[in-house]
C-alpha cells in the first residue's frame, strides 16, 4: 500500500524496488537479502517509468511479491526475478483497467464545478486516489498469504539449471531499462556523450559517481551563457517591465506554499480521459478560494481547471505559480482573457514535461539509481538511502522554489525562458549528463559474459579474452543497443522483457552466455 500511494507523495521514487526491497527485507527479518534483491530488481525495472499514457509493468506489485517470496523460500534474487517479472505484467492489466474505471467520474468532477462545490472536488479527487492502494494492496496481502506456502513448496523442487538461467537473464535485462533510458535522451548530437560514459567505465574502470561528476562539469562548459548573450537579456527584460500591469497582491506566502504540498497529489487521481485534470484542480482550490468569493466565479474557475492536463509532476509547480498569478490578475482586471490562463497552460504543459522528465528521469534518477544500486547490490542498505536523497533534495528544492518563481514573475517569466533559451539549455545539459551515466552502466551494472572456448581442450582460448581485448563488456553494451533498436521500432516493453528473458534462460542452457 505505501509503494502505490507514491502518486500521493510526489512520484518521489518510493515505490522503487531499490526502495522497497529492504522495507520486506526489514519486515521478514532479513534486510542484507532484501536490499540485494531490491537492487537486482532495480536494475532490471530500471527504465520502468510512466510518460504520458504509457503505464509499465507494475514493479510495485511485482518487487514487493518477489522480494518476500524470494527470501520466504531462501531462494534468492533469481527466483525474486521469476515471480516480479510475470507478476508485474498481471499487476499492469489491473492498474490500465483502475485508470479506465477512473474516467467515469469526470463526470461527478464536472457536475460538482457546475455547482460550485470545491470540497466535493478535493474530497472525490482523494478518495479515488486512494482506490489504487487499497485495491493493491488487498490483492497483494491475498497473494502472499494464500500462495506463500505452495510457492516455497514449488521453488524447492526448481532444479539448479533452472535456477542458472533465471540468474543470466535476471543479469540481461538491465539492458531493456538501459533503452528505454536512451531513448528519452539519445540522438546525434548528444550521443557521443554516452560512449565517453561507456570508454570511462569500461577502460579507466571509473566508478558511476565519479563519471556523473565529470558529466556535470561538462554539461556546465557546454551549455553556460556567453557574456554577449547576457547583456542581450538584461535589455530585453528592462523593456519587459515597463509593460507590467499593477494589480494589489491577495494571495499570501502560505496560499502559494499550499500550491508546492497539495502539488505532490497531481497524479493521485490519473486517468486516460483527462490525466491530471482532478489534480490540477485540487492543487490549485487554495488559490480559487482566496481569489474568488462568489459561487458563480468559483464555478467557472473550477471548470477551468478541470479540463485535460499532464506534465512532468517534477516541473509542474512553475505552471502552478505562473496560473496562479494570472488568477489573481483576472480576479481584479475585468478586461483580462480567461482564456490566456489555458493557453499557457496548454503552452507550458508539452515543453516542461520534456525538460523535467528529461532532468529527473534522464539525469537524477539514473545518477541516484547508479550510485544506489552499486553499493545495495552488495548488500550495503546505504544504497536504497543515497538514492532517494540524491534524486529527492534536488527534487524538493527545485520543485518548491519553482511555485515561488513562477508566481513572483508571473507571464514575464515565460518571455525570459523564451528570450534565454533556458529551456533548450537545461535539455542539452540533462541529455549529456544522463547518457554519460546510462553509458557507464553496461560496462558496470550488467555482469553477461561467454563461457565458449576456441581450440582443443589443451591450448583452448577463452573467447571472452579476445572480447575484452577488443572491447571490454561487449556484450553487455551489444545487447543495450540491440534493445534500443527494438524500442526505437516501437515493440511493446512486455516483448522485449519477455525476449530477454527467453534469450537470457535458453543461452544458459546452451552455455553461450554465462
Amino acid at each position: 500500500m505505501f509503494g502505490h500511494s507514491e502518486d500521493f507523495l510526489g512520484t518521489m521514487l518510493l515505490s522503487r524496488p531499490l526502495v522497497l526491497g529492504p522495507l520486506v527485507g526489514l519486515v521478514l527479518g532479513d534486510i542484507n537479502q532484501g536490499v540485494i534483491i531490491g537492487a537486482t530488481l532495480e536494475l532490471i525495472f530500471m527504465g520502468n517509468i510512466k510518460v504520458g499514457a504509457a503505464i509499465p509493468p507494475d514493479v510495485v506489485t511485482g518487487g514487493v511479491l518477489g522480494t518476500a517470496f524470494a527470501i520466504i523460500s531462501g531462494k534468492g534474487p533469481g527466483i525474486a526475478l521469476a515471480i516480479a517479472v510475470p507478476i508485474s505484467i498481471l499487476a499492469e492489466m489491473v492498474i490500465s483497467g483502475l485508470f479506465v474505471f477512473r474516467a467515469v467520474l469526470n463526470k461527478k468532477f464536472n457536475q460538482y464545478a457546475d455547482e460550485g462545490d470545491y470540497k466535493s472536488i478535493q474530497r472525490l479527487h482523494i478518495l479515488s486516489g486512494l482506490l489504487r492502494p487499497l485495491l493493491m494492496g488487498i490483492i497483494i496481502l491475498l497473494a502472499l498469504q494464500l500462495g506463500a506456502g505452495a510457492m516455497k513448496s514449488f521453488l524447492d523442487m526448481i532444479p539448479a539449471w533452472v535456477q542458472s538461467g533465471l540468474q543470466v537473464a535476471g543479469n540481461m535485462l538491465p539492458a531493456l531499462g538501459f533503452a528505454l533510458l536512451m531513448n528519452l535522451m539519445f540522438n546525434k548530437t548528444v550521443a557521443p556523450y554516452f560512449f565517453l560514459g561507456f570508454v570511462l567505465a569500461a577502460y579507466l574502470k571509473l566508478p558511476v559517481i565519479a563519471i556523473g561528476g565529470l558529466g556535470v562539469i561538462i554539461a556546465l562548459i557546454v551549455t553556460q551563457v556567453t557574456p554577449k548573450e547576457t547583456e542581450d537579456n538584461e535589455e530585453y527584460n528592462a523593456e519587459v517591465s515597463t509593460d507590467e500591469i499593477k494589480i494589489t497582491p491577495k494571495l499570501t506566502k502560505r496560499d502559494i506554499r499550499s500550491l508546492f504540498f497539495r502539488s505532490l497529489t497531481l497524479e493521485a487521481n490519473f486517468n486516460f480521459e483527462t490525466w491530471q485534470n482532478t489534480g490540477f484542480a485540487f492543487t490549485i482550490i487554495p488559490v480559487l478560494k482566496r481569489l474568488y468569493t462568489t459561487k458563480q466565479s468559483m464555478a467557472a474557475a473550477l471548470k477551468r481547471h478541470l479540463q485535460f492536463f499532464n506534465t512532468s509532476p517534477y516541473g509542474s509547480t512553475l505552471i502552478f505559480g505562473i496560473t496562479a498569478a494570472m488568477e489573481e490578475q483576472n480576479s481584479q482586471d475585468k478586461d483580462f482573457d480567461e482564456e490566456s490562463i489555458n493557453s499557457v497552460k496548454l503552452g507550458l504543459m508539452g515543453p516542461l514535461a520534456g525538460v523535467f522528465d528529461s532532468l529527473f528521469w534522464g539525469t537524477f534518477k539514473v545518477i541516484a539509481a547508479g550510485v544506489g544500486t552499486s553499493l545495495a547490490i552488495k548488500g550495503n542498505v546505504m544504497g536504497p538511502i543515497l538514492f532517494i536523497l540524491i534524486f529527492n533534495v534536488p527534487h524538493l528544492l527545485l520543485r518548491y522554489n519553482l511555485t515561488f518563481i513562477g508566481y513572483n514573475a508571473g507571464t514575464k517569466f515565460l518571455q525570459n525562458l523564451a528570450k534565454n533559451n533556458v529551456m533548450d539549455r537545461l535539455t542539452k545539459g540533462a541529455s549529456i549528463l544522463g547518457l554519460m551515466v546510462v553509458g557507464a552502466m553496461p560496462a558496470t551494472l550488467m555482469s553477461i559474459n561467454t563461457p565458449l572456448m576456441i581450440g582443443t581442450t589443451k591450448s583452448a582460448v577463452a573467447v571472452q579474452d579476445i572480447l575484452n581485448q577488443i572491447v571490454p563488456a561487449m556484450i553487455p553494451l551489444g545487447l543495450t543497443f540491440l534493445v534500443y533498436y527494438f524500442v526505437k521500432k516501437n515493440v511493446k516493453t512486455t516483448y522485449l522483457l519477455l525476449g530477454l528473458l527467453v534469450l537470457g534462460f535458453v543461452g544458459s542452457m546452451i552455455h553461450l552466455f554465462a
